[in-house]
């Protein structure tokens, strides 16, 4: 997806989803439930070969769930950074924390599910930079559990 704000694709996807006679039921799927991730990254339309997919088999509701990146979180976000990294202010993952801030408010992530048979089927349509976040999300958690982890550790070996 070339844009930086989901916006207007979503409001293209709530009409699209109701005009096939589709309820949205507001609802995120984890990643601890078994599904199918729907392939069609090269395709920007493939969300619309989805929801007719579940037109198709006859799904009640589409679930539908958008993420926007609040301020508060990519505040939090730098100065998570800022510790993991004081005082090293040209930190990669400080420098990417702040580059962030210019998506604050912006829609980055849809996700729209149907179940069949048992099955659930997803399909997600992101922007680069709310991948960029999850990535340095989880960087800075992974750092946190090193850092406690040792911390354990240490207080073990006393």
């Amino acid at each position: 997806m070339s844009t930086d704000n989901l916006l207007s694709l979503k409001d293209d996807m709530v009409a699209f989803i109701e005009g096939h006679g589709l309820r949205r039921l507001p609802g995120f799927v984890t990643d601890d439930i078994s599904s199918v991730l729907w392939e069609g990254k090269d395709n920007p339309d493939a969300w619309k070969d989805f929801v007719e997919m579940a037109k198709h088999v006859g799904a009640p509701f589409v679930t539908f769930s958008e993420v926007t990146l609040e301020r508060e979180e990519v505040d939090s976000l730098v100065e998570e950074a800022n510790e993991m990294n004081f005082p090293d202010e040209e930190a990669s993952e400080l420098v990417e924390a702040k580059w962030l801030r210019k998506y604050s408010g912006m829609l980055g992530y849809i996700q729209l599910g149907f179940i069949y048979q048992g099955i659930v089927f997803l399909h997600e349509t992101t922007t680069e930079w709310y991948e960029r976040y999850q990535t340095l999300l989880e960087d800075i958690e992974s750092f946190q559990d090193i850092v406690i982890d040792d911390v354990h550790h240490d207080g073990e070996d006393e």
